[in-house]
């Protein structure tokens, strides 16, 4: 089926991916061995019609050259079934490309994309896949990454097959299966699921935390006047905005997710979740006016800290600012939510408020358990084993010595660390960004690997050190029935590179893979326990095991849902604590990728940054010329910044009398300091 979702001569949509014809004809246009070339969608497959620069070239060879350059630089699903080659582009009377009289595709010529998966495991692999990819269908010589999969649904992937297969597989029987076939031979040999079932918690008893809720309460007692954990969002609604509607909604959005109406408090040794039942939501309009009143209440929400023990841990602000202009403000503690819920929270909010707003009730699928289930499970989990299987990796990934990464700073490191930060956007221009894609493709890693081995190489470079530990935050949601869960699953893994004078970018890439993968089969082990068994020199001035972190979004969404009746626009804040000393932050949407890096302005003063983002910018473009360089002989310099650190700062020559030779020289100091040291040896 081929959907077209534009000018058919631009864009179309096959097998639920929406492909720009004209990128693949810039493509094999770029290519020596092409002239003229058109691409066009022909019964549910691409073809590529084209005219040589050399007309006696063999055109199986040409066909055979221009697939592997597509393949090299492109995802499989944009590389054409057909290559058709001719004398000249038929025209019409105007001049203009005559389509009608373009030769049919030869079936001779058909490398089918799509074979149909065989046999009952394949077909339901298959499926899993088209269902996580949301594509229409999966044939059995597909790739999973090439059709657009990342390690975020790789995990998704394996998640399913556990749940309707029972069968367990690791992510890297994912990345090393060349197609799904090979992959279903990989789940044909898997070994059965023993991880516990979820079950329900008995709730007339105390309700455990899970792990990464105590050290957020632990963080909390510590400093109950801190916002270093707050996320907050605002929405500014213009239109009519039907308020009874949006109460409804939020009122609808507490009852369904227990996480939005808990509380916590101390029972004995233990912290314990105390569940409220639910209750109807009356939002009060405050009226302000545009510019400095709002931009104040905004201010005040996100530094006003949260109560654990009172709640609310959601809060909802409704300001009026003319008869059709309202700004939403929500404001959550980390304890209850994470960066994967704020999507599951809008959406459902969307939903709701559409058919509120239009006088229907709208189901949503039930949710098969609550957070308190999940701490539950987790406990159980940890406990029955796997708590040890885990901790004994970490511990050989990352041995007895913690050390402690110390980057040139602008400013002493304060005796308690400050969370005031500030952000600098980082720009990357689009044919970068494709060169970093087509390296990732060539090394056979992921978009995310290559930028973290990026990130790695630079703090390498700044500080000097060989031992590189960055922090990366994973969404830890491993099983299927917590994917539409408002909670805090977010796990912190510490994920180590370890460099020489000799290593290559193309070494550190491969490293970083069996890093970043065997990293993941271990991702349920809570930080706070890995820290505890670790044991690392302690101290209020930086975060223990890493002070760097890289946060990686595969497939953050810019689109904003729209509501009836309303126009709806996110504020953006400019307030951005830091909770290490400097953490890149990058994202991938709608085929591009944005920076940005988050530093603690007690360390950092903004120019140390800025030029820190040159470097890293540098960096990229040096690797993506030869991957195979010393990540040592790498230059990150500019022509400004060489010219002051070589040139400017080491021009040290000074005059001396012309008129006296060097023992003259020589006897005028011994006379000027007769007992300063003359000459030291060997220390």
């Amino acid at each position: 089926v081929v959907e077209y979702a534009g000018r058919i001569d631009h864009q179309v949509k096959i097998r639920g991916f929406r492909i720009e014809l004209g990128e693949i004809e810039a493509r094999l246009q770029a290519h020596p061995t092409v002239r003229e070339v058109i691409v066009l969608a022909l019964d549910g497959q691409l073809a590529a019609y084209l005219v040589p620069t050399e007309p006696d070239q063999d055109q199986q060879t040409l066909r055979e050259t221009l697939k592997t350059e597509l393949r090299a630089n492109l995802p499989e699903y944009m590389v054409p079934t057909h290559f058709i080659v001719l004398d000249k582009m038929p025209l019409t009377a105007n001049g203009k490309l005559d389509r009608k009289a373009l030769p049919a595709p030869d079936a001779s010529q058909l490398q089918a994309t799509y074979i149909a998966p065989q046999g009952e495991l394949e077909q339901q692999l298959a499926a899993i896949w088209a269902d996580v990819l949301k594509i229409e269908q999966v044939g059995r010589a597909d790739n999973f990454f090439e059709l657009g999969g990342h390690s975020l649904l790789a995990t998704q992937v394996i998640s399913r097959i556990r749940q309707q297969l029972d069968v367990e597989l690791s992510l890297r029987d994912l990345f090393e299966a060349r197609d799904l076939a090979a992959f279903a031979h990989a789940a044909g040999e898997g070994q059965g699921n023993d991880v516990p079932r979820f079950i329900k918690a008995d709730r007339t008893r105390p309700l455990g935390l899970s792990y990464a809720q105590q050290r957020q309460w632990f963080l909390w007692q510590l400093d109950p006047e801190s916002t270093a954990y707050t996320i907050p969002a605002a929405l500014r609604l213009s239109g009519s905005l039907d308020i009874a509607a949006l109460e409804q909604s939020f009122s609808a959005l507490i009852a369904r997710h227990e996480t939005l109406r808990t509380t916590f408090r101390q029972d004995g040794e233990s912290a314990v979740q105390v569940v409220h039942p639910a209750r109807a939501l009356t939002l009060t309009v405050e009226t302000v006016h545009a510019g400095q009143a709002l931009e104040a209440c905004l201010q005040q929400e996100m530094q006003r800290p949260f109560d654990l023990e009172q709640g609310p841990l959601l809060r909802v602000r409704l300001l009026n600012l003319a008869t059709d202009e309202h700004v939403l403000i929500l404001t959550q503690h980390h304890i209850v939510s994470d960066g994967w819920s704020m999507p599951i929270m809008v959406d459902e909010l969307v939903r709701l408020y559409e058919a509120f707003s239009q006088g229907r009730e709208l189901m949503l699928t039930p949710l098969a358990m609550q957070y308190a289930d999940y701490a539950l499970w987790q406990k159980t989990l940890m406990e029955a084993g796997e708590q040890d299987r885990q901790l004994e990796y970490w511990k050989q990934q990352l041995g007895a010595h913690q050390p402690i990464l110390e980057l040139p700073a602008d400013h002493p490191r304060p005796v308690v660390q400050s969370h005031a930060g500030a952000r600098l956007a980082v720009e990357l221009e689009p044919a970068l960004i494709d060169d970093l894609k087509q390296v990732a493709r060539q090394q056979g890693v992921t978009l995310f690997m290559l930028l973290l081995a990026s990130f790695q190489s630079l703090l390498h470079r700044h500080s000097g050190q060989s031992d590189i530990r960055v922090g990366v935050p994973i969404a830890n949601r491993t099983r299927v029935e917590t994917e539409g869960l408002i909670g805090f699953f977010v796990n912190t893994q510490v994920l180590r590179a370890e460099f020489d004078l000799h290593t290559t970018f193309n070494e550190l890439l491969q490293q970083v893979k069996h890093t970043a993968l065997q990293a993941q089969a271990h991702q349920e082990l809570p930080f706070e326990q890995l820290v505890e068994a670790l044991q690392p020199q302690r101290s209020l001035s930086h975060s223990p095991l890493f002070q760097v972190m890289f946060n990686h979004q595969s497939q953050a969404s810019t689109d904003i849902r729209e509501l009836p009746g309303l126009q709806v626009e996110a504020l953006v804040s400019d307030r951005y604590p830091a909770q290490f000393d400097l953490t890149l932050n990058t994202a991938e949407h709608d085929g591009g990728l944005s920076a940005g890096l988050t530093y603690a302005t007690a360390l950092f003063d903004s120019g140390t940054i800025e030029r820190m983002a040159g470097h890293w910018l540098a960096l990229l473009r040096a690797l993506c010329a030869n991957a195979a360089q010393r990540i040592a002989e790498v230059p990150m310099l500019d022509a400004a910044e060489r010219q002051q650190i070589v040139r400017d700062w080491n021009a040290t020559a000074a005059e001396f009398p012309s008129e006296h030779c060097l023992h003259s020289l020589i006897e005028g100091q011994v006379l000027a300091t007769p007992d300063a040291p003359a000459l030291i040896f060997a220390g």
